[in-house]
């Protein structure tokens, strides 16, 4: 249904992005909007009378809402969010691996380490990060630049949103395997606080390498599991044109998380979606980033190892009314 909805949308956005011109400056984007105030409080009547129709999402719309290819992301979400990031490149072992995109930054003037999945906007963007699928140097580079972290004692950052991580023969040839699970198991371990926000779709192992976290946040119309819904009904069924079902069924919503304990809290996006208003999802995200920093910032090291083995060893259970 979202996906009717937004298609509704598309011609009157394409309208408002067309009476708000094309300037690059602010002062002519603001002569633009009031030249056109009438037609452009008009279109948003007409948008908001269309998004009043969109009842409850389902999880086909959020896996469908997840994959949104104006979702914003990592590059968009760390300039919004951050100041000074200085990223940080390779493994110091094989190479580069641009689909993970990592560096030290200032979160409201505090030092901290953000990491993330890379997808790129354009198909160019997406062949450049490999569709946001990592091998394990990229694997290799979050790990190092999370172990310099730890010894410089800032809070870790990470942005989840992938596919999964790169299923090749070359990347299994490297060790893609054990280079997830030494994440794993390095993560479990970190004694500085570890907060992993999924904004996308975070899918398999893949995902999971950058989200052994002491608070996991998930964006309203985000997805996490263990594989994609199509994966799961080629697996299940033999049929992965069965994948809205499957979808119904893996309990992959940011909902179905919160009630089994996973995540801490779910962070609202804008009604249709987070590529909707890019601005206001950021407010919402910046608000909730800081309320649990300011939390874990609280903790000693040992406590916060401690906390974050005891929460992954609860998961499933289900969350306390």
């Amino acid at each position: 249904m979202i996906k009717e909805i937004l298609e509704q949308l598309a011609p009157l956005d394409a309208q408002i992005a067309a009476l708000r011109g094309n300037a690059q400056d602010e002062e002519g984007r603001m002569e633009a909007m009031t030249v056109h105030a009438a037609e452009l409080a008009e279109l948003a009547v007409e948008e908001d009378e269309i998004l009043r129709t969109c009842g409850p999402l389902t999880a086909e719309d959020r896996v469908f809402l997840a994959r949104h290819p104006d979702r914003p992301h990592i590059d968009e979400t760390v300039n919004a969010l951050f100041t000074d990031f200085f990223e940080q490149c390779g493994d110091r072992q094989c190479r580069e691996d641009s689909a993970i995109l990592g560096g030290i930054a200032k979160f409201h003037g505090m030092p901290v380490t953000v990491i993330g999945h890379r997808k790129g906007s354009t198909l160019e963007e997406n062949m450049a990060c490999n569709f946001g699928m990592p091998g394990p140097e990229g694997y290799r580079k979050a790990l190092r630049i999370m172990k310099q972290a730890e010894k410089f004692g800032r809070p870790i950052i990470t942005f989840i949103d992938t596919p999964g991580a790169y299923p090749g023969k070359e990347a299994e040839e490297r060790g893609q395997g054990e280079a997830i699970a030494r994440n794993l198991m390095e993560m479990s371990g970190l004694t500085v606080p570890v907060i992993a926000v999924v904004t996308g779709e975070g899918s398999s192992g893949g995902a999971l390498a950058l989200g052994v976290a002491n608070h996991i946040l998930m964006l309203e119309n985000a997805v996490y599991s263990v594989l994609s819904p199509e994966g799961f009904a080629s697996i299940l069924w033999k049929d992965s044109s069965r994948s809205g079902e499957a979808c119904e069924l893996m309990k992959l919503t940011a909902q179905d998380l919160y009630r089994d304990g996973i995540v801490e809290e779910i962070i609202p996006e804008p009604v249709g979606g987070a590529q909707r208003s890019h601005a206001v999802l950021f407010d919402s995200i910046d608000t909730a980033l800081k309320n649990h920093l300011n939390t874990l910032c609280r903790m000693n090291g040992k406590a916060l190892a401690e906390q974050r083995y005891k929460k992954f060893r609860q998961i499933g259970e289900a969350r306390k009314a």
